[in-house]
C-alpha cells in the first residue's frame, strides 16, 4: 500500500496569499510522503513586495510562479487563476491527485469537485482554515505541524488526562478499533489508521504532539496493545484492543 501511494502523481498548486514561505521545505517532505509532485505552481501577484519571502524561494525548490495581478480591490484575482489551472490539470487525466495549499474557504468546492472526479485531495493549511475546506479534502494537514525539528518540539504532548477527556478523539479511536477488529477484538494497527483517515481528514497523531498514531492510541491509556511478530521474523506489528471489552 505504501509504494501505491508514493507512486502517486500530485500537481502541487500553493495559494502565495495564504500560505507560508517558512514552511515550504517542511510542506514538501511532507508531501513527498504521498507522491511526486509532478507539478508545483504557486499564485500570486509578484509585484506585490508582500510576496518577497516566497520570490526568494521559487529557484531553489523548482516552483513554478503564476503571476495574477489584483485587477479589482476586494476581488481575489489569484483564486480563481488557481481554480481554472486545477481544472485544466483535472482535465488531462494525469495526475493521481492534487495538494491544495491554503486556508480560504474559497477552495472548498474545488476540492469536492476534484473528489468526484475520483481523485484524492491533500490540504494543507493553518488552523484557523474553515471546517468546510478541511471537510472537503479527504486529508488536511495543519501547517503548525511542519516546522523545523526545534519548534515541533514546542508543541506540547497532551498528557493521558487531556487525551481521555478529549471526547471525540476518545470515540474516533474506539470506532476505528471497533470496526477493525477481529473475533477477538483485536485491530492491527493499520486498518484503524485508515478508517480514521476515512472519517476524519484533519487527524494527525503530530496535532496531539504525538509522531505515530501507535504513540498517540498507547498515551490514551485506553488500548491493550500487542506487538506481534510477522512470519516469525524480527519486523512487529502493532495490535490493538479496547481495555472495555
Amino acid at each position: 500500500m505504501e509504494n501505491e501511494i508514493t507512486q502517486q502523481k500530485l500537481a502541487v498548486l500553493i495559494d502565495a496569499d495564504n500560505a507560508q514561505a517558512a514552511i515550504i521545505e517542511e510542506l514538501l517532505a511532507e508531501i513527498a510522503k504521498y507522491g511526486t509532485a509532478n507539478v508545483k505552481r504557486i499564485y500570486g501577484d509578484w509585484t506585490n513586495p508582500y510576496l518577497k519571502s516566497w520570490k526568494e524561494l521559487l529557484l531553489k525548490y523548482s516552483i513554478q510562479p503564476i503571476q495574477q495581478f489584483g485587477y479589482t480591490q476586494g476581488k481575489n484575482a489569484t483564486d480563481s487563476a488557481l481554480i481554472i489551472d486545477a481544472m485544466d490539470l483535472l482535465y488531462t487525466g494525469e495526475f493521481d491527485g492534487f495538494c491544495l495549499v491554503t486556508s480560504d474557504s474559497d477552495f472548498t468546492k474545488l476540492a469536492a469537485r476534484i473528489r468526484e472526479s475520483g481523485l484524492v485531495v491533500y490540504g494543507f493549511g493553518e488552523r484557523k482554515t474553515p471546517e468546510a475546506f478541511v471537510a472537503a479534502c479527504d486529508k488536511f494537514v495543519f501547517t503548525e505541524v511542519l516546522r523545523d525539528e526545534e519548534e515541533q518540539h514546542s508543541i506540547r504532548k497532551k498528557s493521558t488526562r487531556q487525551l481521555k477527556q478529549d471526547t471525540n478523539l476518545v470515540n474516533l479511536l474506539r470506532n476505528a478499533v471497533e470496526a477493525s477488529s477481529d473475533e477477538s477484538n483485536w485491530a492491527h494497527l493499520a486498518p484503524v489508521g485508515s478508517y480514521i483517515a476515512k472519517k476524519s481528514s484533519e487527524f494527525d497523531p503530530r496535532n496531539y504532539g504525538y509522531e505515530k498514531l501507535g504513540e498517540l492510541v498507547e498515551a490514551t491509556q485506553l488500548f491493550e496493545m500487542e506487538r506481534r511478530s510477522v512470519n516469525g521474523g524480527h519486523s512487529k506489528v502493532i495490535y490493538i484492543k479496547d481495555k472495555r471489552k
